[in-house]
């Protein structure tokens, strides 16, 4: 985050009725109403009016517990998506046969959780049942689970499909074309090659298919594989990267919509040639998938998407984004099925791992010399291993002078100067070769310094000249309520997402407005709009009216960072945000107004909040305190502790000289022992070695990344 340019100071009934005895009670309740009405007439009357009421309601009733009577703990089925469960599969072998043994699951295990599945209650459902009940045509029966199978391997045949057959389980099946459209020899699989005997044949195809349990999607004819997506030539997933090519650059958008349009489209008339099935589902290689793919899918007739993403299905969920559980070796057994299933019953999301946060410096590797760039790198990647890190948040742009503003970015894009193309490589190095589970660009909302004649150069923040003393932000800073200005920043934010693979944005600390901002013409025009005057003293002196412009300012520039978010999930489908603020505005409640950033809204709004916890930086005269005060504050806050990073910092910039690791580790251990979950430090010192590993390693991993309760 750069050394924050501010100066601070002494400022600073219905479920029952859902149920099949329920429905019965509520018919029985007329009859017993009748009963008395018909009292007074004949006896006869009476009592054949009785029987009736009986009979029908025990018909009823026995109708209604039919589909449940051979199950336990089972419920009333409902309309919609809610409960749905997506199993992932991929080969039923011995690790020693299978082509990926890491996502292989031996025949007895698979065997063994179909078994538990059916006699826990599960009901496993086919596609359509999934589509009719989406339409609100159809309703699903209790705790439904769908069956999928990804590649086509011959062992589904060999393995799965007696077993489907057994419990009547239907299933998908995801196919490759490019992988099964020759009959022998060896077809291109990945990075390698591999016998077509592997795979499924088409004899045995058309016989799952014949049987009316197996239904086949769409697996992609030939972008299960990753291609050339940068100039360094990392190959990523074809679904979603541009093609890079040294001779003309990345491909547009509209060749790149048709490079999609053709594989699918291909994909489907080989599969319904060969197997008079069109695919209604297409499952996403890799879980990789953006709105351009998925608008491809849905005109061909695909409007299911299945993809990797954690997290429940509800009835609100998108038919073309639904998430899977991946059946991994490690998770093969029943009991690493069910604590999968629990996991996902309670949406346990990203919050429920505790985040070790490194905070790096593209600056510090980038280097004129690209030989020295990839030294650099590789020292970067060898400290994130020893240190042991789940999460990095790594710089998208360049600050050369350390204002803390966007001089250039390292991703190519349609206004700032590209110092170079270099994000993306180092983003996917860092995902790749290193056990990082996510990682977070790092980029400013206002904090952009554009060219000289750029349209929006001039539509900047204007400070008010303060009274002395007071809070200075010193951030240069595009004024968030020019259109013309903020344009330029979602295209900046839509280029990023489209030439880059990354899990999360983290917006940098320069969204904020101090009480003397935004003076602009287009801060003081909007200000009128809210019903506010266009002189900021006057606002100041009302206690009044600056109440209202704080909150106005707060909920303006939140909604500013979530539209740039949207923007970017186009392209990141999966993506997570994050959201740095300043200390004060937890340990001061007078912090709003200085800053226009809210811990509370802050909670809302984003997957996590990452709070400076920077004792030097706040001139704190008891460290120790100073972190107490913060865990104090943010355990007041509904989900706090689950959405707040505490981010500390391994650089006195007063002093400019590193932390000793043990003072930083001292912390860590500190905020565990207060109850924090979220940890990070800013900045690491690659080039000098700081913090020290072998002290910071241990600290970290006394703290579980598991999901926690």
């Amino acid at each position: 985050m750069r050394q924050p340019h501010i100066s601070t100071n002494e400022q600073s009934s219905v479920t029952i009725g859902r149920n099949s005895f329920g429905a019965a009670f509520r018919f029985l309740i007329p009859f017993e109403a009748g009963f008395y009405i018909f009292e007074r007439s004949s006896l006869k009357r009476l009592l054949l009016l009785g029987l009736v009421g009986l009979l029908m309601a025990l018909l009823l009733s026995i109708t209604q517990l039919l589909p449940f009577m051979q199950r336990p703990g089972t419920a009333a089925p409902a309309v919609g998506l809610s409960g749905v469960v997506v199993l992932g599969f991929h080969e039923i072998a011995e690790p020693a046969e299978a082509v990926i043994p890491d996502y292989s699951v031996t025949p007895e295990q698979f065997r063994a959780q179909i078994g538990w599945l059916h006699g826990h209650g599960y009901h496993f459902v086919s596609l359509d049942q999934v589509l009719q009940a989406k339409a609100g045509k159809q309703p699903l029966p209790s705790k439904p689970l769908l069956l999928s199978f990804d590649d086509g391997y011959r062992s589904v045949y060999t393995n799965a499909f007696p077993v489907l057959k057994q419990y009547q389980a239907p299933a998908l099946v995801a196919l490759v074309g490019s992988w099964l459209e020759p009959e022998a020899g060896l077809v291109t699989f990945g990075d390698q090659r591999l016998p077509r005997e592997h795979l499924l044949s088409w004899a045995q195809l058309r016989k799952m298919v014949g049987s009316g349990l197996v239904e086949v999607a769409s697996h992609t004819y030939d972008l299960h594989k990753g291609i050339t997506a940068n100039p360094q030539n990392n190959s990523e997933p074809a679904v979603t990267s541009r093609l890079y090519g040294a001779a003309n650059g990345y491909e547009t958008e509209v060749a790149y919509r048709k490079r999609l349009q053709a594989d699918l489209e291909r994909n489907n008339k080989l599969l319904v040639k060969q197997l008079g099935q069109r695919p209604r589902a297409v499952v996403w290689p890799y879980g990789r998938y953006n709105d351009t793919a998925m608008a491809v899918a849905e005109g061909l007739g695909m409007p299911v998407g299945l993809t990797l993403n954690d997290g429940e299905i509800f009835n609100g969920s998108q038919l073309n984004a639904l998430p899977r559980v991946l059946m991994t070796r490690e998770m093969a057994g029943v009991k690493g099925l069910e604590a999968e299933l629990a996991l996902r019953a309670r949406d346990a999301g990203d919050n429920t791992r505790a985040a070790k946060v490194m905070h790096v410096d593209l600056d510090n590797i980038y280097d004129p010399n690209p030989v020295q760039i990839e030294r650099n790198l590789q020292l970067l990647l060898r400290r994130i291993r020893e240190i042991g890190v789940n999460t990095v948040y790594l710089q998208a742009y360049a600050d050369p002078d350390g204002n803390g503003a966007a001089d250039a970015l390292y991703f190519p894009n349609r206004h700032l100067p590209v110092k170079a193309d270099l994000f993306n490589h180092v983003a996917w190095e860092i995902r790749t070769r290193t056990p990082v589970r996510r990682l977070y660009a790092w980029m400013p909302v206002l904090a952009f310094e554009l060219p000289k004649g750029h349209r929006a150069v001039k539509q900047k923040v204007v400070t008010e000249k303060p009274s002395n003393g007071h809070l200075n932000m010193g951030y240069p800073r595009l004024s968030p309520f020019a259109p013309e200005a903020m344009a330029t920043v979602q295209d900046i934010y839509e280029d990023l997402s489209r030439y880059a693979t990354f899990d999360g944005l983290l917006f940098h600390d320069d969204v904020t407005l101090s009480d003397y901002e935004d003076a602009s013409p287009w801060g003081l025009r909007q200000y009128r709009r809210w019903g506010l005057p266009s002189d900021l003293a006057k606002i100041r002196a009302s206690d009044p009216l600056q109440g209202r412009w704080v909150i106005h300012k707060i909920k303006a520039l939140d909604q500013l960072t979530l539209n740039l978010a949207a923007t970017v999930r186009q392209n990141q489908s999966q993506l997570r945000t994050a959201r740095n603020i300043y200390a004060q505005v937890l340990l001061n409640p007078k912090a709003e107004v200085w800053y226009s950033q809210s811990i509370d809204d802050s909670l809302k709004n984003y997957d996590f909040t990452a709070v400076m916890a920077m004792p030097y930086m706040e001139k704190a005269a008891d460290h120790k305190a100073f972190l107490q005060r913060m865990v104090a504050q943010v355990k007041d806050k509904p989900q706090g502790l689950q959405k707040v990073l505490f981010e500390l910092q391994s650089t006195d910039w007063h002093t400019k000289r590193d932390l000793p690791t043990e003072e930083l580790a001292q912390q860590i251990t500190d905020l565990y022992a207060l109850g924090a979950k979220h940890v990070g430090y800013y900045p690491d010192n690659l080039h000098r070695g700081t913090p020290d590993p072998a002290v910071l390693r241990p600290v970290l991993a006394s703290h579980s990344s598991a999901p926690s309760r």
